[in-house]
């Protein structure tokens, strides 16, 4: 008999403390069997052992044995009977011993049984290793007497593989308590603690990050961590670590692949040149038809391949491909291009277009992955969807000399998704200088769809006008199905041609485009490739408004949509659209790069119409540092001007006109440096916020400058002419200016208030307070339904000399008004509880503790909450919600 079977392994002094898996583990032996399951290094052996070290919290106290794989039932059977005798537990003389190797009798299993059943107290027995290489006749023997031990014997095994006992039988009565996997891997706060335990300071990010390549995989942390303390930067060793040159590539190789038989050695191998494997997919890369088999049993025996949610579809451990890669290109030179290049056409046959062109651009072919971006339409993905940066990604090698309009294009592609527009402008001249009349509609087509794409960037209002009647003139040559297949790209073009158009200031234009591009956006998208394979997760969505590549052109649509509405007075619509926007950004997880900030600048916009300004305040700041995390990306003009306007009214509406002033001056200072031209619509636009700022100051006449360097015969810029007029007491001017607008009812709702407004001033100045009244009770009237505020305050200084006329608009400026609601979504009634407790001064952390959540769900409930409060920080949110009556 080896001792060393008999006893536990030594708990490690860098011990991580999972009390949730213990408290599992003692609930479970209060019943006949648990099972922990868990790949190689999953600290199954640890996490028991752990346990028993302590007592396992059992009347009695846990006995350990190991099991060896060659293990035969009589020697199995023998050491379990020493471990019962060094354990003190008392059998029967009758039971007798195994008598030889090969097995043992059912008369010694049934006395075994029955003397369990008479012991005082239950025997807790740990069976550590024992995994479905064991004997049949050793497992069936095991489930014989556990069943008939009547509760004397509990068994806790541990195993890479589901044991080959009857576990559904046990399941259906109740009878099993099981830590599998997904149990087993470490938490962000395990891998900080273990981390902590070595003495390395490791920043969350970086923390974050070792999680995302080890999976929580305990062994990987753990071997991570030894590797870092000999590192002479730790931090940069998490950023940079390659699996295949450390100690990861050893315990991998020897305790995962050198397990296997050859066969399965060649099958990882192979299939390792993906990120997902199907069994038809694995056929095809290796030539035999025994994937399917063979990928099940690596996953049922915990091989470091997991079946993708319950479908046909399997991946490897992220470090273990990586390790499989690097052994591959060793044992197997050239074999991998190879590889990638076959799986690409597997892939493209089966309609999974992003994996099929990155491995096509993998394989080095890039005339295929080009080439099947171009044809399928699909090179609107370069910029929308899930899988963007990893076509980017995939596609940043393709060399600049390949022939081909294709790649050509698609490299053009790629430099405009960055903002490289020198860049972009190079590869579209190859383009250019490759396209014949001759070539195919879908080469056209990706030509003139970037030129759309383009004009947006550079502001080009008639550049993106050509282009998109180009595009739309192109669509009608190809295939409808086809075309139908990739509603992004129609999307895309119709938000960019949106955008450009509210610049220019064409807003019934604008409105027209952006709507349709929200339309394309809902619109069924085509059937998914068939063939073998089809499964859920493939990206050709298949329903309304599932393809997750037009979630980025819904969210910047609904966006543009929304500033078009405020800038025609809808506040309500423009509020609806505005969170709309912002609820598609939050719910297809966009990442921060490609979230727009026009939804938080429209509320900022409407919270100053209603003259509720900490929450215009709090909507700005936000849009400003959305804006500011859009990687690589220039915001509209149209939204940088509306920007600077708010801030600006904001500022003279609090009376301050220096800082409205220099809110505009830096606007002006950036576009000069960046050389930027400025649309007629945005210089009235500037001019008018100008003069605002100027009136704000007591100066007239400066008010009255700015609007004349600036001439237009737009409503707005005749009204900012007639205030500044009334504002320096020339009535007769300010009354003629007045009489040149358009009828009432041709002007958009906030031109219309303000000239009832200015009529009321111009009858206030001209002695006629009944008239005055009538205007400004219209006025009032106008302002109602829409909530507006903030024009009252912009009357001039004649407003405030007409006697109770406020008191009908709202209350006094800094507070909401009390007609509408205010600019708050309902929170739901976890985020209520959050708030309520942030009420307490209570941090993310003991929050968290309190709701038994995570500090990120917190923080994540938190964020929305400032988002529908209109705030920025904690204690804004409680005053706000206090003020509101929420709490």
């Amino acid at each position: 008999m080896l001792t060393a079977r008999f006893t536990a392994p030594a708990v490690p002094k860098t011990l991580v403390h999972r009390p949730e898996l213990l408290r599992r583990l003692t609930a479970g032996v209060q019943g006949p069997l648990t099972l922990i399951n868990g790949p190689a290094g999953s600290g199954k052996t640890v996490l028991t052992a752990h346990w028993a070290a302590s007592g396992g919290r059992a009347p009695r106290t846990p006995l350990w044995l190991t099991v060896e794989p060659d293990d035969a039932p009589g020697v199995f059977w023998a050491y379990v009977l020493e471990a019962l005798h060094r354990g003190g537990v008392e059998l029967p003389a009758t039971v007798g011993r195994p008598s030889r190797a090969e097995g043992v009798t059912q008369s010694f299993l049934v006395r075994l049984a029955a003397g369990l059943a008479e012991s005082p107290q239950p025997v807790v027995l740990v069976l550590d290793q024992f995994d479905t290489a064991q004997p049949p006749a050793m497992t069936e023997g095991l489930d014989f007497v556990l069943r008939h031990a009547a509760g004397g014997l509990r068994i806790v095994l541990t195993s890479r593989t589901d044991s080959l006992l009857p576990l559904h039988r046990y399941r259906a009565a109740g009878e099993i308590a099981e830590i599998r996997h997904a149990d087993l891997r470490f938490t962000q706060a395990d891998a900080a603690a273990l981390l902590g335990e070595h003495r390395l300071d490791i920043s969350p990010e970086g923390i974050r990050l070792l999680m995302r390549r080890t999976e929580g995989w305990a062994a990987g942390v753990r071997l991570c961590a030894l590797a870092m303390q000999r590192s002479p930067d730790p931090e940069a060793f998490v950023r940079q670590f390659a699996a295949d040159r450390t100690t990861i590539a050893d315990y991998l190789l020897k305790e995962v692949l050198d397990a296997q038989p050859p066969d399965t050695q060649d099958l990882l191998l192979r299939v390792c040149v993906t990120d997902r494997v199907h069994p038809d997919l694995a056929d095809a890369l290796t030539g035999r038809d025994d994937a399917a088999r063979t990928l099940a049993g690596l996953a049922r025996d915990n091989a470091f391949l997991e079946q993708v949610d319950a479908s046909d579809w399997y991946r490897l451990h992220p470090l273990f491909a990586e390790v499989l890669r690097a052994h591959l290109r060793q044992r197997h030179p050239g074999l991998e291009q190879q590889l990638h290049g076959r799986a690409a056409r597997w892939l493209a046959g089966t309609g999974r277009l992003t994996e099929a062109v990155a491995q096509g651009a993998a394989a080095g072919d890039w005339q295929f992955a080009a080439g099947h971006l171009v044809d399928d339409l699909a090179i609107g993905r370069l910029f929308t969807g899930l899988e963007a940066e990893q076509l980017n990604r995939a596609l940043a090698p393709l060399p600049a000399e390949e022939p081909g309009a294709a790649p050509a294009l698609v490299a053009a592609a790629a430099r405009l998704a960055v903002q490289d527009l020198p860049g972009y402008e190079d590869a579209v001249r190859r383009a250019d200088s490759r396209l014949t009349p001759g070539s195919g509609a879908a080469a056209r087509y990706g030509r003139a769809f970037l030129g759309v794409l383009a004009g947006r960037t550079a502001g080009d209002p008639a550049a993106t006008e050509r282009a998109a009647a180009d595009a739309e003139r192109v669509l009608g040559e190809l295939p409808p199905p086809r075309v139908a297949a990739h509603p992004e790209a129609r999307a895309l073009m119709l938000a960019a041609l949106g955008a450009v158009r509210l610049g220019a200031g064409r807003l019934d234009a604008a409105e027209s485009a952006l709507t349709a591009a929200v339309a394309a956006c809902a619109a069924p998208c085509g059937p998914p490739g068939g063939g073998p394979g089809t499964d859920p997760t493939a990206d050709t969505g298949t329903g309304p408004g599932t393809d997750p590549a037009t979630q980025y052109p819904l969210c910047d649509a609904l966006g543009s949509l929304a500033l078009v509405e405020l800038m025609q007075g809808r506040l309500r619509r423009a509020a609806e659209h505005a969170r709309a926007s912002l609820d598609v950004a939050e719910q297809s997880a966009l990442p921060p790069g490609r979230r727009s900030g026009a939804g938080h600048l429209v509320l900022a916009g409407v919270a100053a119409e209603h003259g509720d300004l900490p929450a215009a305040r709090a909507h700005l700041e936000l849009a400003t540092e959305i804006t500011a995390a859009a990687t690589g990306s220039r915001p509209d003009s149209a939204a940088v001007v509306l920007a600077a306007v708010i801030a600006a009214r904001i500022a003279a509406y609090e009376g301050d006109g220096d800082a409205a002033l220099a809110v505009l001056t830096r606007l002006r200072t950036a576009a000069t440096a960046g050389a930027a031209s400025v649309s007629a619509w945005a210089v009235v636009e500037l001019a008018v916020a100008e003069a605002a700022a100027h009136l704000a100051r007591g100066d007239a006449p400066a008010a009255l400058r700015a609007l004349d360097e600036a001439p237009s015969g737009r409503p707005e810029h005749t009204l900012a002419r007639a205030r500044a007029l009334l504002a320096a007491g020339r009535t007769g001017p300010a009354a003629r200016e007045l009489a040149g607008l358009p009828a009432d009812k041709d002007l958009a709702a906030p031109a219309r208030l303000a000239a009832f407004l200015l009529r009321a001033d111009l009858a206030a100045a001209q002695g006629d307070i009944a008239e005055a009244r009538r205007r400004r009770a219209e006025a009032a009237d106008l302002a109602r339904p829409e909530g507006l505020r903030l024009p009252f305050a912009e009357g001039g200084p004649r407003a405030a000399r007409t006697p109770r006329d406020a008191q009908r608009p709202g209350p006094r400026p800094g507070r909401p008004a009390e007609g509408p609601p205010p600019v708050v979504e309902p929170l739901s009634a976890r985020e209520t509880e959050v708030l309520r407790q942030a009420a307490r001064m209570l941090s993310t952390e003991e929050i968290a503790a309190e709701l038994y959540v995570s500090a990120n769900t917190v923080k994540t409930h938190l964020k929305s909450i400032y988002r529908k409060l209109g705030v920025a920080r904690r204690s804004d949110a409680v005053h706000r919600a206090q003020d509101l009556g929420l709490l």
